[in-house]
């Protein structure tokens, strides 16, 4: 094998490496994923401003059900002193007022607390329905991590198995050739040489100036030349 031909196998291998990891990097599945975090964040957000508006009606709510049953306690404790009260008329007169202003209290406490739980049902299906919202999103976010952690998991070991192959590549090349490669590959970080294709680079796409072209053409066999603009190994 020439020297030409180790550097294009080892260009080529270069490439591949270079594709498998930018294919890493740019799985569908983690832009999909990203956007639904995206959207489950948003989600969240509403969710907590659902809760607030929620909460302090909530809690109206339930301290006016706690007061109905208080008074509710208050009115038949009354009710059985009345029943069973051997008091002068003045202190069942006073009893009597006391019921009376229970009862009162009473149905104010009804009434607020049947206001409050009307007030709550709505406020409820707005939480409710941000969390019908979420639950979808939280399958499908599960669903692409699954994904993702296969996907990459793949990726990794072709990329390892590449790298290995590499190395039985890189040993074809004559040392010299494989150190200029190797600076090359450091400035241009995907691969060390490029091939000239109607008279353009492929490597950083560029045309060669005719008189750079005439000089690459006119190289004794064996020669390399670097491009002038992005320093990869002009090859044939």
């Amino acid at each position: 094998m020439s020297d030409v031909e180790a550097l294009r196998a080892l260009m080529e291998a270069d490439r591949w490496i270079d594709r498998v990891r930018h294919q890493r990097e740019r799985l569908p599945e983690a832009a999909e994923l990203a956007g639904v975090e995206s959207q489950m964040r948003e989600l969240i957000v509403a969710l907590a401003d659902a809760r607030a508006v929620l909460a302090p009606v909530r809690e109206a709510y339930e301290s006016a059900q706690s007061e109905s049953e208080r008074l509710r306690r208050r009115e038949s404790e009354l009710a059985v002193a009345l029943e069973s009260s051997t008091a002068h008329a003045r202190d069942l007169a006073a009893l009597q007022t006391e019921v009376s202003h229970v009862r009162e209290r009473l149905n104010e406490a009804e009434d607020r607390e049947l206001e409050l739980l009307v007030a709550l049902e709505p406020l409820d299906d707005a939480v409710n329905e941000v969390k019908e919202r979420a639950q979808p999103a939280i399958e499908r976010r599960e669903a692409l991590r699954h994904a993702l952690v296969e996907l990459q998991a793949t990726l990794d070991e072709e990329a390892a198995a590449l790298e290995r192959d590499r190395v039985a590549l890189a040993s074809n090349v004559e040392p010299a050739a494989r150190a200029r490669y190797g600076e090359a590959m450091a400035r241009s970080g995907t691969s060390g040489a490029a091939q000239v294709i109607e008279g353009r680079c492929d490597g950083c796409r560029i045309r060669l100036s005719p008189l750079d072209l005439d000089r690459w053409k006119g190289l004794a066999a064996g020669t390399l030349m670097n491009c002038p603009s992005c320093g990869r190994l002009l090859l044939p």
